[in-house]
């Protein structure tokens, strides 16, 4: 007879909730207690192990010149937070109405401008397959490289689509650079994969059908994951130096974690609000495939809002979509921590009133597992209705590269370092 272990919420030494779960399911009792079952071996060592290292959170594009892949290979690079002795991408046509056929992958040690360190490219299969025709709103996972890369690596994927993305009507997947004018990727003509020299005849502010990257690391107790709007995603912050609040927190975890390195991965979306409208989906309709499906992430940080208020929504609004999407971390017993707004020294005064009884739930409520205070980090002591001067990038909203670092530096590692929950 088969047996089914329900999920588990075990204390650590200090008596402090882990976020542990069982997922043996349909195991022989005697298997899940003293050996694999066929089921269980069928799961690889990197499976077991693995993370995710880089993601991000893709939108919605209408098929245009700008955005127009044609017989061309897209080369785009990427930041790694913890590395590993293997490595998996994901690519993704979730907005695609018809299949996108990848006609080509690979992964390379990035090297300089468009190029890629000598020797170092590998090639990327789909189920054992150089080809993969992605369906309609599908994802894709490729399989696992045996391959060490570093904490803090910078890879670049190179993917071939031999077809035209604008012959038809249906939308291009993609993710549009925060801050808005870097360059996250270069197109060349033809199949160019792996190319140690790359002929690139122009480049572009987006990442094309490329969402994650997964490492397997055995020391690794998984990642944290960053959720939110532009604040996250990084705009306004110094292009080309990795100095988002995403990347400076995952520099925090990796020096005080080096025996056991985390990762953090970013899927903010400028523009983006809770309910509903803003850029891309809102937080309640892509929470589940952006964040709840993440690689070996067991911890979430949110901080959602300020575009819904700017929109003209309702704190009491805004704070039904926070419950929910508690409700819905907590229902895959991940950890689930809130962040208080910050400062937007230009708004009217009836929209900072929203954002002070936003503020004060998020604190006050209990609801979350635990609270980070952005907003005590980056205001101004003596008119905490501004951002301070030196974190300020000039709109009174984002702040700069130095209001990234103080936000980081206002989250409490312990509340993110947890071990990793064991399958079997």
């Amino acid at each position: 007879m088969k047996s089914k272990v329900l999920p588990t919420q075990p204390t650590d030494r200090a008596g402090i909730k882990l976020d542990r779960r069982a997922f043996v399911v349909g195991v022989p009792a005697v298997a899940a207690g003293l050996g694999w079952s066929n089921e269980a071996a069928a799961i690889s060592r990197q499976d077991l192990n693995s993370s995710a290292s880089w993601s991000t959170a893709p939108v919605s594009a209408a098929p245009a010149a700008a955005n127009q892949i044609n017989n061309q290979t897209i080369r785009q690079q990427v930041h790694l937070s913890v590395g590993g002795d293997s490595l998996r991408v994901k690519l993704s046509n979730r907005y695609g109405t018809t299949p996108l056929l990848i006609s080509g992958a690979s992964v390379a040690l990035t090297g300089s401008a468009d190029q890629i360190a000598a020797g170092s490219a590998r090639q990327l299969l789909f189920n054992g397959r150089p080809t993969f025709n992605i369906p309609a709103f599908g994802e894709l996972y490729s399989d696992w490289i045996s391959w060490n890369v570093p904490n803090e690596g910078d890879l670049t994927i190179d993917v071939y689509i031999a077809s035209n993305t604008s012959s038809g009507t249906s939308p291009v997947t993609l993710h549009n650079a925060r801050p808005a004018t870097q360059v996250l990727s270069y197109l060349g003509e033809g199949n160019q994969l792996g190319a140690g020299s790359f002929t690139a005849t122009t480049s572009r502010t987006a990442w094309y059908f490329l969402t994650g990257v997964d490492v397997s690391n055995a020391r690794s107790p998984g990642s944290v994951v960053c959720f939110g709007d532009s604040i996250t995603d990084g705009s306004q912050s110094t292009p080309n130096t990795n100095t988002r609040y995403p990347d400076y927190l995952a520099r925090r975890l990796l020096a005080a974690t080096a025996s056991a390195p985390m990762g953090v991965v970013n899927l903010g979306i400028g523009g983006n609000r809770v309910l509903t409208g803003g850029t891309g989906d809102p937080a309640l309709a892509r929470f589940d495939r952006d964040v709840l499906s993440q690689t070996g992430a067991y911890t979430i940080i949110v901080l959602e809002g300020i575009n819904d208020i700017s929109g003209g929504a309702t704190a009491d609004r805004i704070i039904e979509g926070h419950r929910q999407l508690i409700t819905r971390a907590h229902a895959k017993r991940k950890r689930i921590l809130g962040a208080t707004l910050t400062p937007y020294g230009a708004a009217p005064e009836a929209r900072e009133a929203q954002r002070v009884v936003v503020n004060d739930w998020i604190r006050n409520s209990g609801m979350y597992d635990a609270v980070i205070d952005f907003d005590l980090a980056t205001r101004d002591p003596a008119n905490p209705r501004v951002m301070r001067a030196e974190f300020d990038s000039g709109d009174t909203l984002h702040p700069n590269s130095l209001g990234y670092q103080a936000m980081a530096n206002a989250v409490d590692l312990a509340q993110l370092i947890r071990p990793r929950p064991r399958l079997f």
